[in-house]
């Protein structure tokens, strides 16, 4: 069993930025990947970014520039910097992992942005 906690959701004002958190615990040996993905109301869920254990990064084009990920392997924790958010960045951000193959996902964080 793979259990990720995320944190860091809420509201923001356009312009704003937070920063979420996952933090996985469990079985896990090695996690190869973490990455953030996000569903917005009637939209398929998308990729936001990833970081592999050795720390190669990948982001979707538009939050280039704006969102930042890293992770702390010690502490099995990832992040999401997330700057100049934007109301079209409103979705929830579900965290997710791979271990040994098999991908896990976190139960989602709302993200708002509105004025």
């Amino acid at each position: 069993q793979v259990q990720l906690v995320e944190s860091g959701g809420g509201l923001v004002q356009p312009g704003g930025s937070l920063r979420l958190s996952c933090a996985a615990s469990g079985s896990i040996s090695s996690i190869s990947y973490m990455g953030w993905n996000r569903q917005a109301p009637g939209k398929q869920r998308e990729l936001v970014a990833g970081v592999t254990r050795g720390g190669s990064t990948n982001y979707v084009d538009s939050v280039k520039g704006r969102f930042t990920i890293s992770r702390d392997n010690a502490k099995n924790t990832m992040y999401l910097q997330m700057s100049n958010l934007k109301p079209e960045d409103t979705a929830v951000y579900y965290c997710n992992v791979i271990v040994e193959g098999y991908r896990h996902w976190g139960q989602g964080t709302q993200v708002t942005v509105s004025s």
